[in-house]
């Protein structure tokens, strides 16, 4: 590969890793990933942690995407008897200010429904989550199908 090739390809990869912010800076999207089952899976899901860096509450309120014939906020429900059913959060997620709401798996996710095209590892999703307050928010997120549950997630310990 030529340097100016290497250094495009390059450049593309450290934007697609810098974090997304809202029009008034008060909302930043990290970590952000897609993932589907495989290459004939008819559904996928994102995940992604959504700081608050401003002084209001917000809420996450819709996502928009081509990839997918139906785009939803979704989260797990525990039905009892240890049955979980994924439900649509149609009131959306918080995003309280000062901190963050942490989409991740066998939790809150972007659901994606009638895939348009398959999510291949290593290519790239565009989506627009929409908010209450901070508007439309246009994020290109990775499809990393290989990720671990855990990888990039955040632990906390605190010590009383």
């Amino acid at each position: 590969m030529s340097f100016s090739k290497s250094f495009l390809a390059a450049s593309a990869a450290a934007l697609l890793a810098l974090p997304a912010f809202a029009a008034d800076a008060t909302i930043e999207v990290r970590d952000a990933y897609a993932r589907a089952a495989g290459v004939t899976a008819k559904a996928g899901a994102a995940f992604m942690e959504i700081v608050n860096t401003g002084s209001q509450d917000d809420r996450l309120i819709d996502v928009k995407s081509d990839a997918a014939a139906k785009v939803e906020i979704h989260t797990h429900k525990d039905m009892g008897d240890g049955v979980m059913k994924m439900v649509h959060v149609e009131e959306g997620l918080p995003v309280p200010a000062g901190g963050m709401a942490v989409l991740k798996r066998g939790g809150d996710h972007v659901m994606f429904m009638g895939l348009t095209a398959p999510f291949e590892q290593g290519k790239t999703l565009d989506v627009t989550l929409v908010f209450e307050h901070a508007g439309e928010m246009d994020v290109t997120i990775p499809v990393d199908n290989e990720r671990a549950a855990d990888a990039g997630a955040h632990t906390h310990t605190h010590n009383h």
